[in-house]
């Protein structure tokens, strides 16, 4: 029985993993990996950490999310466009905080792959990614 029921745990998880990436994963080149996902203190609110990997040259769509996101760029160079506000280039070790619901891009302007870790403090029952209009 406890077999049946980490089977089940394990393809929720893999079911919700899937369904994060889904706007994203429609870019070629652009691939995002969950690392956590967890409650906090705050009611309605959930702490989400994700590693988005771009290729050469891609550029991630405009969307936005139900929540702050601090980028951490880990690999690589970063341009990160939120509307409304100058571009601001990112190399590894540098942060940005991209407040609830901007509508916001980041494009690879480096030569080789980027990576970066985005953490996401959301609301729990929407969406993590909201493609822009």
């Amino acid at each position: 029985m406890k077999t049946i029921h980490s089977l089940i745990s394990s393809l929720v998880l893999v079911a919700a993993a899937s369904m994060a990436i889904t706007a994203h994963a429609q870019v070629a080149g652009l691939g995002r990996v969950d690392l956590l996902k967890e409650d906090i203190v705050v009611p309605g609110k959930e702490l989400v950490q994700v590693r988005v990997d771009f290729a050469p040259g891609v550029k991630a769509p405009r969307h936005s999310h139900p929540g702050e996101e601090i980028a951490y760029v880990l690999e690589g160079t970063l341009e990160y466009q939120i509307d409304g506000q100058p571009p601001v280039t990112l190399k590894a070790g540098q942060t940005l905080f991209i407040p609830a619901g901007a509508v916001h891009s980041a494009h690879n302007v480096g030569s080789g792959e980027s990576k970066e870790l985005a953490t996401y403090i959301v609301e729990k029952s929407k969406p993590l990614v909201t493609l822009a209009k």
